[in-house]
């Protein structure tokens, strides 16, 4: 949508990380402007990929180019592993706490990202708004006439009940699946 203005998307995957530091070089003597977008972005224990992260973000001799932005996203806040072991390592030195360094360095990977959209589970009446939201989409893709009705609903929430979820994935889910028996049925 907004290419002929010069923005362009660009997907990097979790294992190229390595990588980014010579893409934004080259993306930094371009004219256009550059989203880099990483989906599920997360790192086990030990490895050492997020630090070029963190750098590329905030924190090298280098300034990060106007042209280029990160946007990812995660299911985990801190986006690395935190064990309480982490945090035996602590010393008092003069009445003043020491926490050990490695879960600082942890955290400050998450902390250079400046916004952070969190996702609460739905409320009931929540989901099912949602729920008729999609089913309404996917039905008139389809061609479809639906109505709804106190069984569409109780199925949408047995739906959410079996999965152990209510949210925009879990309506979307149940919006194709009903969507698609409604149209076996229509078949048959």
């Amino acid at each position: 949508e907004h290419a002929a203005a010069g923005l362009r998307l660009i997907e990097i995957e979790r294992d190229h990380l390595a990588d980014l530091p010579r893409v934004v070089e080259q993306l930094a003597r371009l004219p256009q402007r550059f989203v880099l977008f990483c989906d599920d972005l997360s790192f086990e224990a030990g490895e050492g990929d997020y630090r070029v992260l963190k750098s590329v973000l905030d924190g090298s001799l280098e300034r990060a180019p106007d042209n280029v932005l990160l946007y990812a996203t995660s299911n985990r806040r801190h986006l690395m592993p935190e064990k309480q072991s982490d945090n035996e390592n602590w010393q008092m030195v003069d009445g003043e706490l020491h926490p050990n360094e490695a879960v600082e360095d942890k955290i400050a990977l998450s902390d250079r990202f400046g916004l952070w959209l969190s996702f609460y589970p739905f409320s009931q009446e929540h989901y099912l708004d949602v729920v008729r939201h999609w089913v309404e989409v996917q039905a008139a893709s389809a061609g479809l006439r639906w109505q709804w009705s106190e069984a569409l609903e109780k199925a949408a929430i047995r739906w959410a009940l079996g999965r152990g979820n209510r949210n925009g994935r879990c309506a979307f889910q149940f919006a194709r699946h009903w969507v698609g028996l409604q149209l076996l049925e229509q078949d048959a």
